[in-house]
């Protein structure tokens, strides 16, 4: 055999075996390019043939290196091994080292602590969700390396996740099918994390829900109601919850987020823009019903309050004392619709009975006294993220 045919099929075999190893990775994965275009079903396509393309490209290697040992000169065969080299290096990163499900791992002992026992600072921000009769707080920082948490809460199953690049906090229901599922965290698309199950091997979108790939694609896991606040807004509101405490495996990953609650962190994938509309900036999601609409945290900041109408539903986004805590109502009551016209002594004032609402809700006195208005479900999110997956939402001010 002539020695240009041995290094064709040298590098015929080196490029089947390495370059789908790389684009399996690279497509899922926050690297240059990779998530900008719609390139999720390409990622899976590769993924599911990977074994193929071992099957071809690594008898096909060995064999033609085999060849060029046997009658390359040195140099040759210093250029054969370093190639094998650099695609065991590409396999071994590709299969070991750069997979999400080992760069973040769940904890190894879960361990919720009452108000008494807890070591989270109050000012920390937590995803809560209350179910029944229990109460709990899952801290963004711990979610935030974790990416997904599964517990139980009040008897229901949850699964909590969070993705510090979308700024995401969603929990969810995780049966499929009626069936408990697991769910391992396998990259990201459109820089949001992206979650596989074990029966089918699809693949979920944690911003949604939504199955994006595979047999279940198009199918979505229920989304269970949960807030998002600091942890001392949350436990005036229920003294007996119980808060997720650090795994101490892993209390260098949790530093490395350190001043994420507060957005400050500068960085490219995970930092926050403090003006308003750039893709890192915050903003207040809500969709109802298929009808979306962003609000600007600057807005909200300055405003302190933020009403809106969306469809049938008018809306109350009311800013906590506390700067961090955002509440969002459902300001119909009874079929009237309520406006808030003045802060007084940090309560609301509604302008038809002036009675007087807590920012947490509820009347404290006047006409209305005793009721409550309804809870509607919102998002603080980055702005990249909430105008990605609601590409119709409308940009409120």
């Amino acid at each position: 055999m002539l020695t240009p045919y041995r290094w064709l099929l040298f590098f015929a075999g080196w490029i089947i075996l390495c370059i789908p190893e790389f684009l399996k990775v690279y497509y899922i994965m926050p690297l240059p390019g990779s998530q900008e275009a719609d390139t999720i079903e390409l990622a899976y396509f590769i993924n599911n043939g990977i074994w193929l393309t071992r099957i071809l490209g690594i008898p096909l290697l060995l064999a033609s290196l085999y060849a060029l040992f046997k009658n390359e000169k040195n140099a040759g065969k210093i250029a054969a091994g370093f190639f094998v080299l650099l695609a065991g290096a590409i396999i071994y990163l590709t299969n070991f080292v750069m997979l999400a499900e080992k760069m973040f791992l769940q904890p190894q002992t879960k361990f919720f602590a009452s108000t008494a026992e807890n070591k989270i600072p109050e000012d920390a921000l937590v995803i809560c969700i209350e179910q029944g009769s229990e109460a709990k707080a899952y801290p963004i920082q711990l979610m935030g390396y974790h990416h997904q948490v599964r517990d139980t809460v009040g008897g229901v199953e949850v699964m909590v996740t969070y993705c510090t690049v979308c700024r995401t906090g969603r929990i969810y229901s995780p049966f499929v099918d009626g069936k408990p599922e697991e769910f391992r965290l396998v990259g990201m698309d459109h820089f949001n994390a992206m979650f596989e199950d074990k029966t089918t091997k699809s693949r979920w979108r944690q911003a949604t829900g939504e199955a994006i790939a595979a047999s279940k694609k198009g199918v979505r896991l229920p989304e269970i109601p949960s807030q998002q606040m600091s942890l001392k807004a949350w436990l005036e509101l229920h003294p007996q919850s119980l808060i997720l405490q650090p795994d101490k495996a892993f209390e260098n990953e949790y530093g490395g987020l350190t001043g994420y609650d507060k957005g400050e962190i500068n960085s490219g994938l995970v930092g926050t823009n403090k003006s308003s509309w750039e893709k890192k900036s915050w903003v207040i999601g809500i969709d109802v019903e298929g009808i979306a609409a962003a609000y600007d945290w600057n807005a909200l900041k300055e405003k302190k309050i933020i009403q809106d109408t969306l469809g049938n539903l008018a809306v109350a986004i009311v800013l906590g004392d506390d700067g961090q805590t955002f509440f969002t109502w459902n300001r119909k009551l009874n079929g009237e619709t309520l406006n808030f016209n003045s802060d007084t002594l940090n309560l609301l004032a509604d302008d038809k009975t002036h009675s007087l609402w807590t920012k947490a809700g509820e009347c404290v006195s006047g006409e209305l006294a005793g009721n409550k208005m309804k809870p509607v479900q919102s998002y603080q999110e980055f702005w990249h993220s909430w105008q990605t997956f609601h590409p119709g939402t409308r940009k409120a001010e």
